[in-house]
């Protein structure tokens, strides 16, 4: 018998980093929200490796964060090592990376979600969702409560029936030894959504006081420090790091890994979840590039008051003894004492085409997915996808149009209009070269990107968006001033220039003119540039770039015009495929499935072909003329 046990805006269920976002963004958005979490010791927790960021990784933390999510602020306040990856190509790719405190981190965002004004968080597992008449109207937990609500958000992570595997021994099990959630995939398939078995991995873990770090290279962090959150002040998150450490596999460790590859889950049949790609085991690694002879490995501390260091690069599920023998033969690890072994771990997750791109469900009012459970890898693609999901929850249970993000507003854009049209048959996992605008989509510019929208939503708060408005006037006024700014021919301006391997000027030319050369850019030119104000570190960069690229920014802005035309030509929602002439059946079939909203979208579609398309464009110019007529009569 089950009891009421309240209402709710919006529930959330997971306390990972897709839900942590998620909840935040619904309370601060002023709606009553309830998190449920199996573990509340779970929240914010890193199965993986405790680093935040990292290639195209780094992107999308700035993204959650010019949005008023909480990520960014969070590893500001408890990174020990800080590293910009990437600097010596274009500013495009430059990637923020931190190694975090695996348990401060946790243990701040818990407090921030235990403080959150309209937030209530609650340690109890969610067994069966109650959809009527297509729309979510609450949930049963198994200790028999029912909680209304208007919206809900899945963050399921890996825990939908999760099953650690090592070796040939396996048993359901959340991810580090957490309860697995065995009966809310019943649920979900119940109410006709679609599920499939991925398969993620961790490396094992390893007493600092057995490693020999003096046989490995040093990798210190970066002396100038750059914060992820646009609200941090690099002098308050100064601090001292803590290195981490690079050493490499031996002959003995392929040897030992070649002797034992049937043993493994991998290759002999018992793990059924498709792994990613990206992050491959240790065993895959060596059998899938046999000629390579040997392989990087990273040894990275967990925080500053544990000696359990991370091994990064030998993620693997052969069975506990292969590990140990395997660890022992890797460069500084001859005597080293393992802690925690290293496993396999498959769960439930959906097929994201089943979503539209505000990350609700296709067939379910006011039911989103988020996360993991929409087949991605990795804590930056959970939190940015909770955080869509969370403001797309709130502004339903308003009564509000949802928000999404295109393929040329920001990498989160691209992420899941990846996943919602093209579906992904692996973790999904982001990169640079997934983003086709991404000399637009940097990391230095996301607040100028996406604070608008932040703040018209009612996340960002009053004092973040005076300090964003307060950061653009600084570049405009700047880029202004130094377009203004003439440099003249002189001698000792040449002789300066010829000193930077630049060519003489044979006339006056604008600062803003000069520094579009190769060899030169706002920095270098400073001692040309008298009058030049005082300005934070970040503004002079983006007047830097600015400056840089602008004709190569013009090109791609052009390019988004295009791509915004497709955007802007809207599919209406009640379309019959069926119903339109010369469509091929594949086309028919695929239009079917995913429910593009726009043109565009439909466009990205694998299987819908450029013909296919512009029947498509004819149907909707007689479709939206007959429909106007219509209202006309």
């Amino acid at each position: 018998m089950n009891y009421n046990a309240g209402e709710y805006d919006v529930i959330v269920i997971g306390g990972g980093h897709a839900g942590c976002e998620a909840a935040l963004a619904a309370a601060r958005m002023g709606c009553k929200t309830l998190m449920c979490t199996m573990n509340l010791d779970s929240i914010a927790f890193m199965p993986c490796n405790p680093n935040i960021g990292g290639t195209a990784k780094g992107h999308l933390v700035r993204e959650v964060d010019a949005l008023g999510g909480e990520m960014g602020i969070n590893i500001d306040h408890t990174f020990i090592q800080s590293r910009m990856l990437n600097t010596s190509k274009g500013p495009a790719v430059h990637s923020l990376r931190a190694q975090a405190d695996k348990r401060k981190y946790q243990e701040r965002m818990k407090h921030v979600l235990e403080a959150q004004e309209n937030l209530y968080l609650k340690q109890t597992e969610v067994v069966k969702i109650d959809v009527q008449d297509n729309k979510v109207v609450g949930v049963i937990t198994k200790t028999g409560a029912y909680i209304k609500t208007k919206t809900l958000v899945l963050a399921t992570g890996t825990y939908l029936k999760g099953k650690i595997i090592i070796g040939e021994v396996s048993y359901n099990s959340g991810p580090n030894g957490f309860f697995p959630a065995n009966d809310l995939s019943q649920s979900l398939l119940d109410l006709g959504i679609s599920l499939r078995r991925f398969k993620t991995g961790t490396p094992a873990r390893v007493n600092k006081r057995s490693v020999d770090l003096s046989k490995m290279t040093e990798q210190k962090g970066d002396e100038k420090i750059v914060p992820f959150s646009f609200m941090s002040n690099v002098e308050d998150i100064k601090r001292e790091q803590i290195s981490c450490y690079l050493t490499y596999t031996t002959d003995d460790t392929l040897k030992i890994i070649r002797e034992n590859i049937h043993r493994s889950p991998m290759y002999n049949g018992s793990i059924e979840g498709v792994g990613p790609r990206y992050c491959p085991s240790i065993e895959d690694k060596v059998m899938r590039f046999p000629d390579k002879q040997q392989h990087q490995i990273f040894v990275e501390p967990e925080g500053e008051n544990t000696d359990e260091m991370y091994v990064q690069g030998m993620s693997s599920s052969l069975p506990e003894e292969v590990q140990v023998k395997m660890l022992k033969t890797v460069i500084g690890l001859e005597n080293v004492e393992m802690m925690r072994t290293g496993y396999a771990i498959e769960y439930d997750c959906i097929d994201p085409t089943q979503l539209h791109p505000t990350l609700e469900f296709q067939n379910i009012k006011g039911l989103f997915g988020s996360g993991q459970l929409n087949g991605t890898s990795g804590y930056e693609e959970a939190a940015c996808q909770g955080l869509i999901a969370g403001i797309n929850a709130a502004l339903t249970a308003k009564g509000k149009e949802n928000i999404v993000l295109t393929r040329s507003d920001a990498y989160i854009g691209v992420l899941i209009d990846d996943l919602v049209t093209k579906g992904t048959n692996e973790p999904y996992r982001m990169m640079t070269s997934r983003a086709e605008y991404r000399l637009l989509l940097r990391q230095d510019n996301a607040d100028m990107r996406l604070t608008e929208i932040g703040y018209n939503i009612g996340l960002v708060t009053e004092e973040r968006y005076s300090k964003f408005l307060k950061r653009k006037e600084y570049i405009e006024k700047e880029v202004e001033r130094i377009k203004g700014v003439q440099i003249t021919n002189k001698k000792e301006v040449n002789e300066f220039l010829l000193s930077l391997d630049s060519a003489e000027l044979k006339k006056p030319i604008s600062l803003y003119e000069l520094i579009k050369r190769p060899e030169l850019d706002y920095y270098s030119v400073e001692s040309l540039d008298i009058n030049r104000p005082d300005l934070p570190e970040d503004v002079k960069e983006q007047v830097s770039i600015i400056s840089k690229y602008e004709g190569y920014i013009e090109k791609q802005l052009e390019q988004v015009n295009q791509f915004k035309k497709l955007e802007n030509r809207r599919i209406p929602e009640n379309i019959d495929y069926n119903e339109v002439k010369g469509l091929r059946i594949e086309a028919v079939q695929k239009l079917t499935k995913i429910k593009p909203l726009s043109i565009g979208q439909a466009s990205r579609i694998s299987g819908v072909s450029p013909a296919d398309i512009s029947v498509l464009l004819i149907y909707l110019e007689h479709y939206y003329r007959t429909n106007a007529l219509k209202v006309e009569e």
